[in-house]
């Protein structure tokens, strides 16, 4: 089925329709989700959250941009709702809050793949994450993300340069872990 027939078949409330657009869709929102969430159940709960604001509001899909880009940008507003709604205290970090890992001096990233940079995103401050997703990722500018979490530019700004030199460090600490596993293999 073409993404054309697929919404006509959700406009119409056809269940085989529903079914085929969340198997085509769901697993790369699963990824969308899993980069707000702590747990894979929240992640699961924003998805879900995602796909039934998908199926109330498909009528509205004019088909100017991609089926796929639309139904991002929804699951990206139902997982910062699902945030607003369970973690409004958690958003905003002080950088005093925030443990720093140790940083190393090497090269880094060179075995690192999707899945262990997806983990070291799931291990920031709740703040750090959602302002770092929406801006790196997703391509919110600051005066967007302000708006959406309520909360000023500049701490949207601040949010995210912590983020990322967390995320430096991480990838740092990581690198020193590597190369101290693979000293002791040639020891």
């Amino acid at each position: 089925m073409t993404d054309e027939e697929l919404v006509s078949g959700c406009i119409s409330k056809n269940p085989s329709a529903q079914k085929l657009l969340f198997e085509k869709f769901s697993r790369k929102m699963m990824g969308v989700c899993l980069r707000y969430a702590d747990r894979s159940e929240e992640a699961e709960d924003m998805l879900q959250n995602g796909f039934v604001k998908v199926f109330e509001k498909i009528e509205t899909f004019r088909g100017s941009g991609s089926l796929e880009g639309w139904i991002r940008k929804i699951v990206v507003n139902e997982s910062l709702t699902y945030l607003r709604k369970n973690k409004a205290m958690r958003l905003n970090i002080d950088i005093d809050d925030s443990k720093y890992m140790i940083p190393g001096n090497s090269h880094v990233g060179e075995n690192m793949n999707e899945k262990d940079l997806l983990k070291m995103i799931q291990q920031l401050p709740i703040g750090f994450r959602t302002v770092f997703n929406m801006y790196a990722i997703e391509g919110y500018s600051h005066k967007e993300i302000a708006e959406q979490l309520g909360i000023s530019e500049g701490t949207s700004k601040s949010q995210y340069s912590r983020a990322r030199t967390h995320l430096q460090n991480m990838l740092k600490s990581e690198s020193v872990f590597a190369e101290t596993l693979a000293d002791r293999k040639t020891v």
